[in-house]
């Protein structure tokens, strides 16, 4: 158990798949915890909706946008650390709409460093993507890899890394980036390509429909990743720091597919559905993470890693895929941007 030693800890993107993941482990860690998440008129808190009843009792929830300065700044004037995750994500949906990327990662990650700055903040965590790297120049791949935006989202989240290191260059900011590598696990939006290929499988299509397959990842669990977070926000040595969390394992997607398919003990075959296939200057065709500097500066490495590893982890998410009420969430027949 790690108990950070901050008052209060804010997590933007407390909604999402790896912040409700990340917000829920702080406060089983016994951290105390404020949930930023996106203001809607549902007043629905995303994934923290399905929390345990200890948890949200346990919880402080905060609803507005990071696009919003004002709401930023009162939502952290009471925190120490600010853990930002608020962002879009989805790759396909940064073709169709540019402009709301922008605003919501680049001025989203400048609203947070800007309140930060004002309010003395003890620890800004910002998340990068390893997308910021585009196809592997070399592998595996270190934090000195070059940046190449191949899309839209990847451009966006070179810009709010700049702006947060920016931060810590110009100002003193207390400022690390940690750049996880392709998260999967319970919770994950089907956007994603395992949630994809795991809802197909379990509504019966033995035809699963994917983009390109020959592409490779390294897959960070959940679980690993949330525990990279703790460890980045957690350590005094990250502070202007970039720092890859990945498994240093690599593996294509159409082996990804095999090795679900292999523990659902189904035969499927795969089909090129073009719709999903990324213009071809924009596929990321290589990732393959270099995670010595966290295990050097932090102390953290995977539990998850290898063919192994990653067996164990498709299994936990597998099994909650399997339960109808969360499935149940998800549309496995439409593809989703």
């Amino acid at each position: 158990m790690i108990i950070l030693h901050y008052k209060k800890i804010l997590v933007t993107g407390a909604d999402g798949f790896i912040g409700s993941h990340l917000t829920e482990t702080l406060i089983r860690e016994g951290n105390n915890v404020k949930a930023f998440v996106q203001y809607n008129s549902f007043n629905s808190w995303g994934w923290l909706d399905c929390t345990d009843t200890e948890i949200k009792k346990s919880l402080e929830v905060f609803s507005g946008d990071i696009r919003d300065s004002h709401g930023v700044k009162t939502a952290m004037k009471d925190c120490d650390c600010v853990i930002n995750l608020a962002a879009l994500i989805a790759i396909p949906y940064s073709y169709h709409s540019p402009d709301t990327y922008i605003d919501t990662n680049v001025k989203g990650a400048l609203n947070v460093v800007q309140a930060a700055r004002d309010l003395d903040i003890s620890k800004i965590v910002q998340t990068s993507t390893s997308e910021v790297y585009g196809t592997a120049q070399f592998v595996p791949i270190t934090e000195k890899h070059p940046l190449h935006a191949q899309s839209p989202y990847a451009a966006s989240k070179i810009g709010a890394d700049q702006i947060a290191m920016s931060f810590y260059n110009s100002f003193g900011l207390p400022v690390a980036i940690i750049r996880p590598f392709n998260t999967y696990g319970p919770r994950q939006s089907a956007r994603a390509v395992i949630p994809t290929i795991i809802t197909q499988i379990l509504n019966g299509n033995k035809k699963i429909k994917l983009g390109a397959i020959s592409p490779t990842r390294d897959f960070n669990y959940i679980k690993d990743t949330v525990q990279g977070f703790i460890s980045v926000a957690n350590s005094e040595k990250s502070i202007g720091e970039v720092i890859n969390i990945g498994s240093n394992f690599e593996i294509s997607i159409g082996e990804t597919a095999k090795l679900i398919a292999e523990i659902l003990n189904v035969e499927i075959e795969i089909e090129t559905d073009e719709i999903r296939l990324r213009p071809e200057k924009s596929e990321v065709n290589r990732l393959w993470a270099d995670n010595s500097k966290a295990k050097n500066l932090l102390n953290w490495q995977p539990k998850f890693s290898g063919k192994d590893g990653m067996r164990r982890g498709l299994k936990e998410t597998i099994e909650w895929f399997s339960n109808n009420e969360n499935i149940k969430k998800y549309k496995a027949d439409v593809y989703n941007l």
